[in-house]
């Protein structure tokens, strides 16, 4: 017996199953967040426009946009959303895209008008809006969206397909400035709810980012003394 096929067989249960799950793990969540924004958009496309009724609690810059243009964005990134995340084409850009939907309508619609504490925020983790918001559902999507965004559709997807056709490029370590990137990202937008936390995410980013540049500059300046 080879040693690659001895080795092949006693590999640990799990580290055989990665490769399962590479190809069906982002699968279920595509399925379901396609169907509920699909459904989300089926409803705006066919109803009427209550983004009206909002008056100015859209955050900037979508605020600027008016309630038509804005109900017809929504529409149709839910809907062209849907589809591309069941097809799974583009799988990152859409996630992100929806992220920022989500974030918006949170804090348009969603979220409590005042708070005075975290217990009173906490209220508001709920479907039924009993006057403490209502955000329960959108955070969940925004946290099956995180998954898409950083790690894609899987094999099982248009994107692995495209993918596997291509060269293949070795996968690369997460350094600080991917990990600055990613919690800019998502501290820029949650900064529209929680402004401290928000804010404290995007400035670690920010640090974490500039880290390597200001690294190298006092590694040069060391070694040019």
């Amino acid at each position: 017996m080879s040693s690659a096929t001895y080795q092949g067989n006693t590999a640990p249960l799990m580290s055989r199953v990665d490769g399962v799950g590479q190809w069906l793990a982002p699968l279920g969540l595509r399925v379901l967040l396609a169907w509920e924004f699909f459904e989300a958009g089926r409803e705006k496309l066919q109803g009427s426009n209550w983004f009206a009724d909002l008056g100015d609690k859209f955050p900037l810059p979508f605020s600027l946009l008016g309630a038509d243009l804005n109900w017809t964005m929504a529409t149709w990134t839910e809907l062209a959303g849907a589809v591309a995340l069941l097809l799974g084409l583009g799988t990152r850009y859409v996630a992100a895209a929806l992220w920022v939907l989500t974030v918006v309508a949170i804090y348009a619609v969603h979220w409590p008008s005042e708070w005075s504490s975290l217990s009173q925020l906490w209220q508001g983790y709920a479907i039924s809006n009993d006057g403490f918001g209502n955000y329960k559902l959108p955070l969940i999507y925004l946290a099956m969206l995180l998954p898409l965004m950083l790690g894609g559709a899987g094999r099982f997807s248009l994107d692995g397909l495209i993918s596997m056709r291509r060269a293949p490029v070795a996968s690369a370590a997460a350094d600080s400035t991917a990990w600055g990137l990613v919690l800019f990202a998502i501290g820029t937008t949650v900064s529209l709810l929680l402004p401290w936390a928000g804010g404290a995410l995007a400035i670690v980013g920010v640090a974490l980012m500039t880290w390597p540049r200001r690294r190298a500059a006092a590694l040069g300046t060391f070694a040019s003394a």
